[in-house]
């Protein structure tokens, strides 16, 4: 067995290293840039110079992409992967795309006789690191099963949602709820410090001790949100999170469902992201909220 694995950003680098040592499989990689393939080179990972080589030396291919437009271009471009692929291979998009396009790619695979699953994942980029991440699968349950191994290469958290399409839809309303999440933090941080009737600080600590208690209030809050830290790299930034929203919004209005608060919340990052914040760490709308 021979694995693929294109796109090694943030997320996709670390992935692809644990899938090289714990996975007991020739893993072959691909990215535009050579900085990723130099580091997993010592971790045995070989380089491949195009996705299309990586399809053509691998019998399983996940890709990491950052959205619509990579996925698009890599897969179902005119010399994309559902162009090349062959009969008995498999194709795992770990990206976050929209659920229509997880469908489309599983006609075009099933149509030259490959499975696809769309696996998205979820948690932070340490997570990546440690193997730790939260994968959600859409894809029929026997390429589920097959996959099953590698996935626990990446993470701890392996959930079948369904068919394909089905991952996707968890992981878009995950990232909507989060995001709102993180908005509502913010207006009440926003209030402590402009009232001056309680410490920040202690607002946040004593909503991880009641019903407001989060894992986004115990990390966004916490280490971003209340210090003011939004960094450039390592992190989710805010265009990510616009183009999250944006999927969910298109998922939603598909099914005839309106969705005022994902809204408001995607119109408030781009406003921060309108104010010069589009690749930092996207806590920062609590500067569109509460400008400094």
């Amino acid at each position: 067995m021979t694995l693929g694995f294109i796109g090694l950003g943030v997320m996709g680098e670390p992935m692809c290293r644990n899938l090289a040592r714990k996975s007991g499989a020739a893993v072959v990689a691909f990215d535009q840039r050579a900085e990723p393939l130099a580091a997993l080179a010592r971790d045995g990972v070989a380089a491949a110079g195009s996705a299309g080589e990586v399809l053509a030396r691998a019998d399983l291919i996940f890709m990491c992409l950052p959205g619509e437009p990579q996925v698009r271009a890599v897969a179902l471009g005119p010399d994309g992967l559902a162009a090349r692929v062959r009969a008995g291979q498999t194709v795992v998009d770990m990206s976050t795309a929209p659920v229509a396009l997880a469908r489309e790619l599983g006609h075009a695979f099933a149509a030259r006789g490959a499975d696809f699953a769309d696996a998205p994942v979820a948690r932070t980029a340490q997570a990546a690191k440690d193997g730790t991440l939260s994968i959600m699968v859409g894809g029929d349950t026997a390429v589920f099963e097959r996959l099953r191994p590698y996935l626990a290469c990446m993470g701890t958290e392996i959930t079948h949602c369904g068919p394909v399409g089905a991952g996707q839809a968890v992981k878009l309303m995950n990232n909507m709820v989060v995001a709102q999440t993180v908005v509502a933090l913010a207006e009440a941080l926003a209030v402590a410090r402009a009232s001056g009737a309680v410490d920040p600080k202690i607002l946040f600590e004593t909503l991880t001790k009641g019903s407001a208690d989060s894992f986004v209030l115990r990390n966004h809050g916490m280490k971003s949100l209340l210090p003011d830290t939004h960094p450039t790299r390592g992190a989710f930034p805010t265009s990510y999170i616009i183009k999250d929203l944006s999927y969910a919004l298109a998922l939603a209005e598909s099914a005839g469902v309106k969705l005022e608060q994902a809204a408001t919340t995607k119109r408030l990052m781009e406003r921060t992201m309108e104010a010069g914040y589009r690749d930092n760490y996207y806590t920062a709308v609590i500067r569109t909220i509460a400008p400094r």
